[in-house]
């Protein structure tokens, strides 16, 4: 069976951290892939306002996750705080993708280690909520989210 495989861009130019709460534990013992889902929601959401947006506004318009690919690369415990880059890329006339890598640190007696947790990609598309329809991405948005 074929795996996804994300390919992260080279450069992030937002980064966040996001405490992992006693909740976001499963029966596992670590975070499941609910958890991970939220991060990125969380890290989406602290990159949006960064530029002044929520995903309701949008230089005038919404946007809705019309697909999303997670790539797990290693466990997260409770106490652990990730580190949440985030980038857009890949624009068209209604949409774009948004990546995520998200990292933690390993204290380690040789030094600190940084350990790739998961990479991810959304696909977000923009959309009237009222008229329930796809709508273009207003220019001023691609432009404000790659500055």
């Amino acid at each position: 069976m074929s795996r996804i495989k994300i390919d992260l861009p080279d450069s992030f130019p937002f980064t966040t951290t996001i405490p992992i709460r006693i909740t976001d534990i499963n029966y596992g013992g670590h975070t499941g892939n609910d958890t991970i889902l939220s991060i990125i929601h969380e890290a989406r959401i602290q990159f949006l306002k960064s530029k002044g947006y929520t995903e309701m506004e949008l230089a005038g318009v919404g946007m809705i996750m019309a697909d999303v690919g997670i790539e797990f690369k290693s466990e997260l415990f409770y106490g652990d705080i990730v580190t949440a880059s985030v980038v857009v890329a890949n624009f068209s006339k209604v949409s774009f993708d948004v990546y995520y890598k998200l990292e933690k640190a390993l204290r380690q007696a040789d030094g600190d280690k940084i350990m790739l947790v998961a990479a991810a990609k959304t696909g977000m598309v923009c959309y009237d909520y009222k008229n329930k329809k796809i709508v273009a991405l207003p220019e001023e948005a691609k432009v404000r989210l790659m500055s």
